[in-house]
């Protein structure tokens, strides 16, 4: 290829142009296979750049001291864009919920949903016990729509008849009840006679492999949660008010669709195999929800390595996602070995 022909093309052509030749002589330097096609230093730098910019090169491996890049197949190089992507998207979605979360819990009764009459929010942090179990019973009496409630644990034995009897009073005035449970607690045998009584009774019972965390709603008018999703002791959030309640009706909503009905369970996922201990140690951390720099720092690796054991263990065990790779762990009973607490 002359000068004048390599120099008519567009930087995106010279680019691929130099991609292709990189692919077809693997073992010539960067260098060399761009003198080869006379590209000067210039578009050289650029069309390294662009090659980088879409993964097709991998810029960790080219050195002064190794000159030759690492060529990355097209399909390859498109899974990681589309990795990249997703994760920056999840990761942009959760500082939005603990913002949100945070703006709820600090501004209290002064935060208002909008300026229709009667839309202000109430949020209220409650540590005494005995007031949370007042305003359950209490919310027995005033409910007139529905009662949504999830559980990540077993009910304790001394509150299964009280909640019963809850359960008649509640459906026999009309009201529509939920409740959503770990999958775990189907192995415990008072828990299956539990949710087989609450079943009698007329309230529609889910099971689901992921729970994010105790709670119970209300209407659309009452919210009651942990201040800590990860410790079901903590203070309870008590919260009033549409405009709140709306928004874990939704994550509620979610999490229900995703639930199997109880007494249709399907039958127990199996898979992993494949995954050695690093791997296996890194879905745990992950799925308890630590940081990819706080999983590299358990591990002893780099983040490069954290990305690359994320993608052997979503490739493993079929996921498009890192959620859908921690449910069908869940499922698969992965995440049943050791736990890792979160780093500072």
């Amino acid at each position: 290829m002359s000068k004048n022909a390599a120099g008519a093309r567009a930087g995106s052509e010279q680019a691929l142009t130099l991609y292709q030749a990189l692919r077809a002589t693997p073992a010539d330097s960067f260098e060399v296979v761009a003198a080869r096609l006379e590209l000067s230093g210039t578009e050289r730098e650029r069309c390294r750049d662009e090659l980088i910019a879409l993964g097709l090169l991998d810029h960790g491996h080219i050195t002064p001291e190794r000159p030759a890049p690492v060529v990355v197949a097209p399909d390859v190089a498109l899974l990681h864009l589309l990795q990249h992507e997703r994760d920056r998207l999840e990761n942009r979605l959760a500082e939005t919920s603990r913002a949100h979360t945070t703006l709820e819990t600090l501004a209290g009764p002064f935060l208002r949903a909008g300026l229709e009459p009667g839309s202000e929010v109430e949020v209220e942090i409650v540590d005494d016990p005995a007031q949370v179990h007042r305003e359950l019973a209490d919310l027995t009496e005033s409910v007139r729509d529905s009662v949504y409630s999830m559980l990540t644990g077993a009910v304790r034995r001394e509150e299964m008849a009280l909640e019963l009897e809850w359960d008649r009073r509640r459906v026999a005035r009309g009201v529509r009840v939920h409740a959503m449970y770990s999958q775990r607690v189907g192995a415990v045998p008072e828990m299956v006679q539990h949710l087989a009584a609450r079943t009698a009774l007329g309230v529609e019972v889910r099971l689901s492999p992921v729970v994010p965390m105790n709670m119970v709603l209300a209407d659309d008018n009452f919210a009651l949660l942990p201040t800590d999703p990860h410790d079901p002791e903590s203070a309870a959030i008590l919260a009033r008010g549409p405009g709140l309640v709306r928004s874990y009706r939704a994550l509620y909503g979610y999490c229900w669709h995703a639930a199997t009905p109880y007494g249709h369970e399907e039958p127990a996922e199996h898979g992993g195999d494949g995954l050695n201990e690093q791997q296996r140690a890194a879905l745990r951390m992950l799925a308890s929800g630590i940081k990819d720099e706080q999983v590299a720092r358990n591990l002893g690796v780099s983040l490069r390595t954290v990305s690359r054991l994320i993608s052997e263990v979503m490739q493993e065990l079929d996921a498009a996602s890192r959620f859908e790779a921690g449910v069908k762990a869940a499922r698969m009973g992965l995440l049943d070995g050791e736990t890792h607490g979160r780093g500072a």
